[in-house]
């Protein structure tokens, strides 16, 4: 077997792809040749050029074990100030992907003239 093919079956562990709106963020468990592991978390937005073409732009995190307990503290710190002092977040499911407005299903006319 080739270092190459060796390296690659030693270093992919787990990835689990959670697409959120228009964004999809990837957390990859990865080992060091020491087998040592380590998560990627890669942030992925689908973006259009000018010329009518999409690309994906990324950002990528490298978090090592030893600062999974220092990180994740930083994280629930942040997620419980944002869920205590956030204004709640309106329901953008009622939309299509095109942005248009609810069907006029929805709408109850008798409703407007009082």
């Amino acid at each position: 077997m080739s270092e190459e093919i060796e390296r690659t079956e030693r270093e992919d562990l787990f990835s689990k792809a959670v697409k959120a709106g228009k964004r999809t963020y990837f957390f990859d468990v990865k080992s060091t040749r020491g087998n040592d592991y380590y998560l990627t978390i890669t942030e992925s937005k689908k973006r259009f050029g000018t010329d009518g073409k999409f690309t994906y732009e990324k950002h990528k995190i490298f978090l090592y074990k030893e600062d999974f307990e220092k990180f994740m503290e930083g994280l629930n710190e942040s997620i419980e100030v944002i869920k205590e002092n956030a204004p709640p977040i309106v329901e953008r499911e009622a939309y299509s992907n095109d942005g248009a407005s609810p069907s006029s299903d929805d709408v109850n006319f008798d409703d407007l003239g009082k």
